[in-house]
């Protein structure tokens, strides 16, 4: 494979994916330790509102989905936050219902229509480099706005009721990081296929969480879980002619598998 990195559309997925490693690392992070997963997803499946949107009204795919995604993600937050008991039963109505109006605005779109299964798989190998800018710049606006509200941050995952309490802005930081979350998906789903974007927001983010001592750390170890997971899928998909995106899952979940056997029995022996 080393001779292979020569390759630019391989250098151009070894780079994606970490790049995406980064991304998940610090987004999702944030989303975990706020226990917003279950909205993020719903953001996610959501954009595909977006895209049907775009292609019904011939105008370019990334904005209008990207505002489409923003706005659908925003709605979601309002909810989570005036209609606690019913978060989950609308946020899965919003998910089901985007993308069903996404579906059907394809379907009535004339001319050529996309294959939806690329958006959720998505091609990591044949990532395009216009879409290796946008994730470069995706990596250093969550890094700026991470470092400019860590400590609300923090404070929010801690206790929101106390935080709130000692005047951190919680309202606008729940909607900052609703709306973060979901340029996050929007800009990553072309990349990675709306899956695999889940399976890297979620499953490094949650094992470093567990582990480490402060959000920050938490990011850091995250991040490089997350490119462990890529490159050694890649590896894999290479090795055995596999799907990238499907290859890389299933590193990330035998990891997270082999951490929960560890964990079970490493308590065993404790108890």
């Amino acid at each position: 494979m080393i001779e292979d990195l020569a390759l630019p559309f391989m250098q151009h997925a070894v780079l994606a994916a970490l790049l995406a490693a980064v991304c998940c690392g610090v987004m999702g992070t944030l989303v975990v330790a706020n226990r917003m997963v279950f909205l993020a997803g719903g953001a996610a499946h959501a954009a595909y509102g977006g895209v049907g949107l775009a292609y019904f009204l011939a105008l370019p795919v990334l904005p209008v989905t990207v505002a489409f995604t923003v706005a659908a993600a925003l709605l979601m937050a309002a909810v989570t936050l005036r209609r606690v008991e019913d978060t989950d039963t609308v946020i899965g109505v919003l998910w089901a219902a985007g993308m069903a109006f996404g579906i059907i605005l394809l379907d009535l779109s004339p001319g050529y229509k996309p294959d939806l299964m690329s958006y959720l798989f998505g091609s990591i190998i044949t990532v395009p480099v216009a879409d290796l800018y946008a994730l470069a710049g995706l990596a250093v606006l969550l890094v700026a706005v991470t470092l400019r509200h860590y400590n609300g941050f923090v404070a929010m995952a801690f206790d929101r009721e106390f935080a709130a309490v000692r005047g951190a802005p919680v309202r606008f930081l729940h909607y900052l990081l609703t709306a973060l979350a979901a340029v996050t998906v929007v800009l990553l789903i072309r990349v990675a296929g709306l899956i695999l974007v889940i399976a890297l927001l979620s499953v490094a983010p949650s094992l470093a969480v567990r582990r480490a001592a402060s959000l920050g750390r938490a990011m850091a170890w995250a991040a490089l879980l997350n490119v462990f997971f890529c490159l050694a899928g890649l590896l894999l998909a290479y090795r055995f002619n596999l799907t990238s995106g499907a290859a890389i899952i299933a590193v990330a979940a035998a990891t997270f598998g082999l951490s929960l056997v560890a964990g079970s029995r490493h308590r065993r022996q404790g108890a």
